[in-house]
Parts: C-alpha cells; sequence; structure tokens
C-alpha cells in the first residue's frame, strides 16, 4: 500500500552523478588504497588562528549558548556590509540588506524556497553546480538551461551569453522570473567583466526578472584578475540580491556560514523565511565570522590564495607535462579540465571512473554539471604539491596505457 505513495519533489531530482565517483572511492578507501582526491571542493586546511581564538573564546561565555539570531546577529550583518564597503565600495543596510545564512548554499535554498511560485521559470547557464537548478525544482519550479561559452582563457563570450539568455527568455513558458548567475564559475572557473553586469542589470529591468548571483570564489582570483560585484552598476539593488560563503576564502568550510545582500525585498523574503525554520548559526561561530570579515583581508591574500595559486601552477605544469593537456584558470579553486584526447570517446562520467580505478585519482565529471559539462572534469586544488606531483605521474602512466 505504502509504496503507492510518491513524494513528487524527489521524483524530479535525478540520480545524483557524482555518487558513482564517491562509491568507487569509498570502496577502494576501505581496500586500503591510496586515492589523490580532486573530487571535492573542499579546503583542506584550518580556519586562521586568530578565528579559531574568537571562537574559542566567545564559546567560553555562558551567554552565547543559548539562541541566536535566525538572520544573524547584528554585528556580523555589519561586518558583511563593511566588507562590501571596503571591497567594492557598495553601502548596504545592515537591517533590510544583509543576511547571514548556515553556509551560502542554505541561504540560496531558502531564498528559492522564499520567492518561487508553482510553474516559476528560472533561467540558469550550463554547466551549473547542481544546486543552482535543482533548488528550484525542489521549490516547485522549473528551470530553463542556456549554454555558457567561453574561451580557452575561460573568460566568458559576453556577447554570446546575452544573445542565449533572450532565446532563453522567449522560449521560456512562463517568462522567467530569475537568471542565477555565477562568476567566477563552478564548475567552469569562467569570469566576466563589470561590464557584464551593467548590461545584465539593464536587461533584468527591461525584461523585469530579478538576478541571483552567486560570488562563493569572488576572493581566489590570480594574476591581476578581480572579482567584480553586481551590486556596484547603479540600481542593481533594484533587481539583484548576491551571495557569498566563508568556506574558500577562510578555510570555514565546516562552520557553515555565508550571507546573501542586496534587493530588500528577497532579502526580506529570506529573512522571514529563516525565521520560521531556524533559530541562527552558534552565536560564537557568527562572532568569530566577523573576525574573519574585519581583519583577515591580508590573510585571506598572502596565505590562503598564494597556496591556491602556487597549487594551480602546479597542477597545470605537472598534468600538462604528464600529456593532459589543459589551461590555466584566473579563479577559483578549481581547474576545469577537457578529457586527454586518448580516452575523450570514454565520456566524462566513464573516464572519471577509470581515472580512479586505474590511476588512483579522483576527479568530478562534468556531466554531473549540465548537459555541456560533458567532455570536462572538474579538478579541485584540495592536495598538496608532492600529491599532485604523484597524481601527475599516475595519470602519465594511465594515459601511456591507452595510446
Amino acid at each position: 500500500m505504502f509504496d503507492e505513495i510518491q513524494f513528487e519533489k524527489m521524483n524530479r531530482l535525478p540520480k545524483y552523478i557524482f555518487a558513482a565517483v564517491n562509491d568507487l572511492k569509498m570502496e577502494a578507501r576501505r581496500a586500503g588504497e591510496d586515492i589523490i582526491d580532486f573530487s571535492m571542493g573542499n579546503p583542506d586546511g584550518k580556519a586562521p588562528q586568530a578565528i579559531v581564538d574568537k571562537l574559542t573564546e566567545a564559546a567560553d561565555r555562558d551567554k552565547t549558548h543559548g539562541y541566536s539570531a535566525s538572520k544573524g546577529v547584528y554585528k556580523l550583518r555589519l561586518a558583511i556590509c563593511d566588507w562590501y564597503k571596503r571591497k567594492y565600495g557598495v553601502e548596504l543596510d545592515p537591517e533590510t540588506q544583509s543576511v547571514a545564512s548556515m553556509g551560502s548554499k542554505e541561504g540560496y535554498v531558502h531564498l528559492v524556497q522564499a520567492i518561487t511560485n508553482p510553474g516559476d521559470v528560472a533561467i540558469v547557464p550550463d554547466p551549473t553546480y547542481p544546486i543552482h537548478s535543482y533548488a528550484f525544482v525542489l521549490a516547485g519550479g522549473n528551470v530553463q538551461k542556456m549554454e555558457l561559452v567561453f574561451d580557452e582563457h575561460y573568460r566568458v563570450d559576453e556577447d554570446k551569453f546575452f544573445e542565449n539568455l533572450y532565446k532563453s527568455m522567449k522560449t521560456a513558458v512562463p517568462k522567467p522570473k530569475y537568471v542565477v548567475v555565477n562568476f567566477p564559475h563552478n564548475p567552469s572557473t569562467a569570469t566576466v567583466t563589470p561590464k557584464f553586469y551593467e548590461r545584465l542589470v539593464q536587461i533584468a529591468k527591461e525584461e523585469r526578472f530579478y538576478i541571483i548571483s552567486d560570488i562563493a570564489y569572488a576572493d581566489i582570483t590570480f594574476d591581476g584578475y578581480k572579482t567584480p560585484s553586481i551590486l556596484t552598476v547603479p540600481g542593481a539593488d533594484e533587481v539583484a540580491v548576491e551571495s557569498f560563503t566563508m568556506s574558500k576564502s577562510y578555510n570555514m568550510a565546516g562552520w557553515r556560514v555565508g550571507f546573501i545582500v542586496g534587493n530588500k525585498k528577497l532579502v526580506g523574503a529570506l529573512q522571514k523565511i529563516k525565521s520560521w525554520i531556524d533559530y541562527g548559526m552558534f552565536t560564537p561561530i557568527q562572532v568569530a565570522s566577523t573576525i574573519a570579515l574585519n581583519e583577515m583581508d591580508e590573510v585571506v591574500e598572502n596565505e590562503i590564495i598564494a597556496k591556491y595559486r602556487k597549487r594551480r601552477d602546479v597542477l597545470v605544469e605537472a598534468f600538462n607535462n604528464a600529456g593532459w593537456h589543459m589551461n590555466t584558470p584566473e579563479a577559483t579553486m578549481f581547474v576545469w579540465a577537457k578529457i586527454p584526447k586518448e580516452v575523450e570517446h570514454l565520456g566524462s562520467l566513464e573516464f572519471s571512473k577509470r581515472l580512479l580505478t586505474e590511476a588512483k585519482v579522483a576527479v568530478s565529471p562534468g556531466i554531473g554539471f549540465g548537459e555541456f559539462g560533458e567532455g570536462y572534469v572538474r579538478i579541485a586544488l584540495i592536495e598538496n604539491e608532492k600529491r599532485i606531483r604523484q597524481a601527475a605521474r599516475n595519470i602519465k602512466k594511465f594515459l601511456n596505457g591507452y595510446k
């Protein structure tokens, strides 16, 4: 009898493609094999010591162990706004334009739940970080995919982006209500210019849709590139919100701290739904996060970003020398690499499986990020240089077997 009961939202979710690689990885590790793991964007270091010290200091106070504020304590929301003013010259109201969340994913999902009516359409570039699409599916909405086109330097073809956007708007029924952008991009590392956001805001006002911008990797940039914020565009807060996470820049992935800022109506909707769902993060985590935002700029630049820059350089050089050609990204903690020609016939999923079982190297198959991710894999810069060089040696042997 109970087999007849269906969970329609779950039925709309596809099988999680990454699970196939994860299962193989766990099986190999249980068998005692050493897997060099580039498959997940999980920072391998600890948060800067000053942040940890502030956490323990705050946790030692009697009054910090009760329920907190669901939208974030005021000092954290103020620190978020000060961060935007310092980094981008953007003025935000901590009461009405800022909300702290349990990581940017939680904030994004709850925002989408709060603002999506059944049947609403969101346009999402493909490939994409999966939750950017499936948050709308879980909320009863629909997703219109559009191809994200970029050059060999991972720079978005902005003219092509807007050509594809207009095509998507014309074919979507009903008219799209939201457009999601994520630059620097996960998984492709693609980047945009400030002019891109000027055009996007103008179109949003003309076509009457909201923009959700995710800049999770805003800090992790190299070779002179700096991430722009959509909120620097005059009037952007009339149509846009932007999300950020503490996970990558500060090695605070497990702390689960992020935030969403911008448009008062959308931020207010998120604040309201969170007031019904949760009591906020543990207060000492929020207190420590204010230290991260207010005092850690130099640490982020000189230690965390420098670490990813070094790993990027070592990985691209070593893998190229091993026979796997890939270009150098300007941002994020990933490399988005085309499958080597010797094995491109396998497709990204089968290639990823064989790379794991034969070379003991784990990567994320591009097809897991959408139709236009096929032919690529995502490589996370989460192993040290010694491990990266070992992976390159393993890969060289693996590719020689297919020549």
